[in-house]
């Protein structure tokens, strides 16, 4: 049998004369294991974030290209190029976005003068009375019933009357120029051949010549309104308003506008081109 004695207990070397092996620090395998997975827990977390960073479709920047210093610079030492701030980078795209489209408009000039641009006649607002037709533009004006159309003003005595002209001094006689109104421009005034005026003398039209006061340009003054008959218009009085001329019994004469079928027919008539 061997004589080596039986090593004591470990557990207790003190008390046996065992010392303990001094040669390894106590629990430097644990210290191994603890950095190991600290590393590979580091590993991961930069690994996980370099991978979310990255989007798909995004070039990765390329990485500064190292450049030699010059040879003034000691030692040969290596440095990144700083990247220009025109250099090559390409914005990112936004998915999912169309990129906008860039106007083709240049900024206006300081010198450059604004359009005019033509503004178009507004139509007329609902309620409103429109304007009456206005007469043909041709040398001289007749003026002709509604409900005798065969007839028109014409001059017989001094008088206005009705009448359908045959011969060729009685179309002449049916025949004047409209004028702007001696007491309203707005309105008309019709003139004859032998330079008298159309006017009113106790509510009767009458040709008479111009005595320049302003009872005669009152007197010679009418107004066109709009007629209830097509194309055809009223002749209201200047100096006085609510009277209209109409025919009755083939005279023309000034009478107060009447809610009638008739008075409305008696009183519209068109202005159509000479008949001189």
């Amino acid at each position: 049998m061997s004589e080596e004695k039986s090593r004591p207990p470990q557990d207790r070397p003190w008390e046996n004369g065992w010392a303990p092996d001094t040669t390894r620090a106590p629990g430097t395998r644990r210290l191994w294991l603890a950095g190991a997975l600290a590393v590979a827990t580091v590993t991961a977390c930069v690994t996980a974030i370099t991978v979310m960073d990255s989007r798909p479709g995004e070039p990765t920047p390329a990485a500064a290209q190292p450049s030699t210093l010059s040879s003034s610079a000691p030692g040969g030492l290596i440095s990144f190029a700083t990247p220009s701030e025109k250099g090559t980078d390409k914005p990112r795209k936004e998915h999912g976005r169309p990129s906008p489209t860039p106007t083709t408009s240049a900024p206006p000039s300081p010198d450059a003068k604004p359009e005019h641009h033509e503004k178009k006649p507004s139509s007329p607002a609902p309620g409103r009375t429109s304007k009456p037709p206005k007469p043909p533009a041709t040398h001289g004006t007749s003026i002709r019933s509604v409900n005798y159309p065969d007839r028109y003003w014409q001059i017989s005595g001094g008088y206005v009357t009705l009448a359908a002209p045959g011969s060729a001094s009685d179309r002449g006689d049916a025949t004047f120029e409209r004028v702007a109104g001696l007491a309203d421009s707005s309105c008309y005034s019709f003139t004859t051949a032998d330079g008298g005026y159309l006017r009113h003398r106790n509510f009767v039209l009458r040709a008479e010549r111009s005595d320049g006061s302003s009872l005669f340009g009152k007197d010679a003054t009418f107004c066109p309104r709009p007629a209830s008959h097509s194309g055809a218009v009223m002749l209201e009085s200047v100096n006085y308003p609510g009277r209209f001329l109409r025919h009755r019994n083939f005279q023309l004469r000034l009478e107060p506008y009447q809610h009638d079928g008739l008075y409305r027919a008696d009183s519209a008539f068109r202005l159509v081109a000479g008949l001189g």
